[in-house]
């Protein structure tokens, strides 16, 4: 039986299995967060973030195939998988999935870990480095850029929206009952949604992801979580993390994104970080985990630098990034001034501690537009 932690109750659920892996179940004021656990108690600390709309389960196929001394938890984020909905008339953003994190952390009693994030999860792992720095060791995010920057012109519109979105989504909920599907209907649904997805992932997926009722299954998910998040950043949240990816250029179609981009990746080589390139999909850790699992262990188990103070106003590549973005853009250069002003410059970046995995193909933009 698993050591019981402060604040964290561990179920064994497939002793025969030739990795531990357990049940993460943890109180938080709205219910609970869930997830797993996989390895010893005490190995080497590794935080799971699953992306949007999926859930822990994502990281089912990936963990395995590393090494079984690590210990691996992977949440159910807030409204996703068995983890609890945010009370009504909650919105869910990326400030506050941190702040669920950081209890988990909390709970776990971890001092310094490492954090492997998917997607929109590869956004919290981001957030939460930058205001934790002396926590975090390193950082692998799978097909994530983080927070993408908000043009200002856009910002009362997409808050607008999130706001009308979710008093729509309240009077609906009052109308409507809520859609019972049969499994078979529901595998449909979630594939037509995630063409990234093989159908054995998509089985995976739903092991956490669907509720039996009577007449069938819903998705356990919270529809919420489909509203535009009203919590908008701009340019400067972009420098705040490492990145392992799954698939950029393809997504960035227009002049600028393509310049963009191609100095955010150049700055992290700069920054003695690593970009590789693998054949795949977004969802390429859980369909073909084989493909990545070699690149995140090799990264992972490489003695970490020690970790520096960077001083974020001084940043040569964020200044050339500031510059050709100004040539776009009369906002990226309001975005510049707002930095340079309210940025704190004890910040860290953990820019020694990059690696970038770039595939073929990718809906990581869309996916990522769809939920910011």
């Amino acid at each position: 039986i698993m050591q019981t932690l402060k604040g964290v109750r561990h179920l064994m659920t497939s002793a025969t299995m030739k990795q531990a892996v357990s049940e993460f179940n943890m109180p938080v004021p709205w219910g609970e967060i869930r997830g797993k656990v996989w390895g010893p108690d005490h190995g080497r600390p590794i935080l799971c973030l699953h992306g949007w709309a999926d859930n822990c389960g994502t990281f089912n196929t990936l963990i395995p195939l590393l090494p079984k001394e690590w210990t691996c938890v992977a949440v159910d984020m807030a409204g996703h998988g068995l983890s609890s909905h945010r009370p009504p008339g909650v919105f869910y953003s990326f400030p506050a999935y941190v702040a669920d994190i950081r209890r988990v952390i909390g709970a776990l009693q971890w001092k310094r870990f490492s954090i492997i994030g998917h997607s929109m999860g590869g956004n919290v792992a981001g957030i939460f480095s930058a205001l934790y720095p002396e926590m975090v060791e390193s950082v692998v995010l799978l097909d994530s850029y983080g927070f993408l920057p908000t043009d200002a012109k856009e910002l009362h519109t997409v808050i607008r929206q999130g706001f009308e979105g979710m008093l729509e989504f309240e009077k609906k909920k009052d109308e409507e009952k809520e859609k019972v599907y049969t499994y078979e209907n529901a595998l449909m649904r979630l594939l037509a949604a995630n063409p990234s997805l093989s159908e054995q992932s998509a089985h995976i997926l739903l092991e956490r992801g669907l509720s039996q009722v009577e007449g069938g299954v819903v998705f356990t998910r919270d529809f919420r979580i489909n509203l535009k998040n009203v919590v908008r950043d701009t340019l400067p949240s972009l420098h705040h993390f490492t990145i392992i990816t799954e698939g950029f250029e393809k997504m960035f179609s227009e002049p600028q994104q393509k310049t963009f981009t191609s100095t955010l990746l150049q700055g992290y080589k700069d920054r003695s970080g690593m970009v590789v390139n693998v054949p795949g999909d977004h969802h390429v850790h859980l369909n073909t985990p084989e493909t990545v699992a070699q690149l995140v262990t090799d990264f992972l188990q490489k003695e970490a630098p020690s970790h520096s103070t960077v001083d974020l106003s001084s940043l040569s590549f964020l200044h050339m990034a500031l510059e050709l973005s100004n040539n776009h853009s009369t906002n990226w250069t309001k975005a510049s001034s707002w930095y340079s002003l309210t940025i704190n410059r004890s910040s860290f970046l953990l820019f020694s501690l990059i690696l970038v995995i770039v595939s073929d193909k990718s809906n990581c933009l869309r996916r990522q537009e769809k939920k910011t």
